[in-house]
């Protein structure tokens, strides 16, 4: 048989959902945020995105969501792609019609509106038909029972764990493939973390839609993600499956631990310094 025939007839595998290669962000033309970061989401996949304050975790977030701009930020270098094609060029907006819908850190809602209203905006963006907006929100209270039962109090009233899952139901609402989540679990208590996490996983599992997220909670992060990196500074200083960076003594130290070899930055590490070494 003919290996060029044979290669012919073989399909070509799928990209992965989102890719980033070698991306640097840079704000207000001076402060770089991200050095040469690269991942990719692949489909039906959850991965997270580990690290302190100032890491450039958002950052990694606004900028595969076309969000950089609102605050003076620009990709100045790398590619990012979405279902194998590039985002350069399309508004947030159009992105969100393509499939990728972002929660930002902070819940962001519209404090004077109720909660199902707040819901029902996230569904404008596909146009859809009276039928499948009523649909779409029965599936966002399938995932979050207590927001139908507060469905017409206003979300200002919300208890942060509930303003929370409106943000998440909302970006529900334009179906997506992807979503963009940023620190769910910020200033909730745990048992509002646990739920809110249990229900990205039943969106992942039943529901095949894939998840970046944000988190500085490592431990619920890694019980949940199939792929994790960690990033300081704007770069990627290791990656791995959840499961192996759960094992690994180095990231019980520096994310699930409190030791004196926690409180040093975790690009000093030699661990770090194996990585770089084996993807140079």
């Amino acid at each position: 048989m003919n290996p060029q025939a044979k290669d012919q007839g073989t399909p070509a595998p799928a990209p992965p959902l989102l890719s980033l290669q070698g991306v640097e962000v840079v704000y207000e033309r001076v402060i770089v945020a991200l050095r040469g970061v690269s991942l990719t989401v692949p489909r039906g996949s959850i991965v997270a995105l580990l690290g302190a304050n100032g890491a450039g975790k958002t950052t990694t977030l606004k900028a595969a969501s076309r969000l950089l701009a609102a605050e003076r930020g620009e990709v100045v270098a790398g590619e990012i792609h979405f279902d194998g094609q590039p985002v350069a060029g399309l508004s947030a907006n159009r992105l969100v019609e393509r499939g990728v819908s972002q929660v930002l850190e902070g819940r962001h809602c519209f404090t004077h509106l109720t909660v199902e209203d707040n819901l029902r905006l996230g569904g404008f963006v596909r146009k859809p038909s009276r039928g499948e907006l009523t649909a779409s929100l029965e599936r966002v209270y399938t995932r979050f029972p207590r927001l139908k039962q507060k469905r017409r109090s206003l979300a200002g009233l919300a208890s942060g764990g509930e303003q929370q899952m409106v943000a998440i139901g909302r970006a529900l609402m334009a179906n997506p493939r992807l979503v963009l989540l940023d620190e769910p679990s910020m200033g909730l208590a745990p048992i509002v973390v646990q739920e809110i996490f249990e229900a990205v996983r039943e969106l992942n599992q039943q529901d095949g839609v894939s998840f970046l997220l944000a988190e500085q909670n490592a431990a619920i992060a890694l019980r949940h993600a199939h792929h994790a990196l960690v990033l300081e500074t704007g770069r990627v200083v290791l990656e791995g499956s959840a499961q192996a960076l759960r094992a690994r003594d180095d990231v019980q130290r520096f994310y699930l631990g409190d030791s004196e070899a926690g409180r040093r930055p975790f690009i000093d590490s030699h661990h770090v310094r194996d990585f770089h070494a084996l993807h140079a």
